[in-house]
């Protein structure tokens, strides 16, 4: 018996040292990806231009890396807080620990090389080597036009300089060791002929991040058939949005919808006279994550481009329900 358990006991002592192993080799060695050391963005005005598209109406950097007012419908950035970051993400709507928004102005990136952005933007690892929570999309960033990434760069480096430190993020146990295997090399793919609008829709499709958002998914692994919605977006209070069914479903998707009625349900926001309502949660009213402002600066050539290429993808019938307030989410 005292054999055994002497045994036992050295079997268990391997099992920890190959665990402890693992783990300081993942924490250590990995991600395993270098920043482009030559890589040198020159700043024009071409590219701000681009960048400044991109950043604020497709890719819509700056709905994260901003203040957002969620006392206003769809949480419009909070003016003069461009860049700034400090958007928190944690346990209380869903995240596996806290994750906090940093600065992309340059008053936060002077010290960072353009190859060391690029990397950031497209592998999700940062300055200090460490790895980012994919609630920024990088691995659909990694698949963009190197130029539009370019692009992206010399925009962040145009900005106005803001003063602002946010805290550290925390992610929570296991997920801090999680991390540091989702990163991957980027992999860009070429920007489509705009007269192409199908594969111009799907890349726009992919930068924006459509699809992440609008298939339901569980831990981080899609559950749900592309784009059919039901993603669930939990509010600090408990309530609960859903993201709806955009497939071209005529039976809860956008099947009826015209191109014509799809374009202008985005660019409603760009209307110099629209003013975002005020929505008071504790009384039940609908919130939404979607950044409706940000996403009508999109061209009408892009927002049609993503209508032709959404009505190409598999129609999934089902409608969502979109809205469970606070008081009723409560035990979901």
């Amino acid at each position: 018996m005292k054999r055994f358990a002497r045994i036992l006991g050295v079997l268990l002592l391997l099992l920890v040292l190959v665990v402890v192993g693992a783990v300081t080799y993942i924490t250590q060695a990995l991600p395993n990806i270098d920043a482009p050391s030559d890589l040198k963005v020159d700043v024009t005005a071409a590219r701000i231009e681009r960048g400044a598209y991109l950043a604020n109406s497709v890719c819509a950097c700056m709905d994260c890396h901003s203040t957002r007012d969620w006392s206003k419908f769809s949480g419009p950035v909070v003016p003069g807080s461009l860049g700034a970051g400090g958007e928190r993400f944690d346990e209380s709507i869903g995240f596996p620990g806290t994750f906090i928004s940093p600065n992309i102005t340059p008053f936060a990136l002077s010290d960072w090389s353009d190859g060391e952005l690029y990397r950031a933007i497209t592998s999700g690892v940062g300055h200090d080597g460490q790895p980012n929570f994919p609630v920024m999309p990088y691995l659909n960033y990694g698949t963009m036009d190197t130029e539009d990434i370019h692009s992206i760069i010399a925009y962040l480096r145009s900005l106005p300089a803001v003063e602002s430190l946010p805290a550290t993020s925390a992610p929570a146990f296991p997920m801090g060791i999680i991390m540091h295997t989702m990163p991957k090399p980027a992999m860009p793919g070429l920007r489509p002929d705009e007269a192409d609008a199908v594969a111009n829709g799907r890349y726009i499709a992919n930068a924006a991040g459509c699809i992440d958002c609008h298939t339901r998914s569980e831990k981080g692994a899609k559950v749900g058939p592309d784009y059919a919605g039901g993603f669930e977006f939990r509010f600090p209070n408990g309530a609960l949005v859903r993201s709806p069914n955009i497939t071209p479903s005529t039976e809860g998707g956008i099947g009826a919808w015209s191109r014509e009625q799809f374009i202008a349900r985005f660019r409603a926001a760009a209307d110099s006279t629209y003013v975002p309502p005020t929505v008071d949660q504790a009384r039940g009213d609908l919130q939404t994550v979607m950044p409706w402002m940000m996403y009508a600066g999109m061209s009408e050539q892009d927002l049609g481009a993503l209508y032709d290429y959404l009505r190409t993808v598999p129609a999934v019938d089902g409608v969502v329900e979109r809205w469970t307030p606070a008081t009723a989410a409560v035990g979901h």
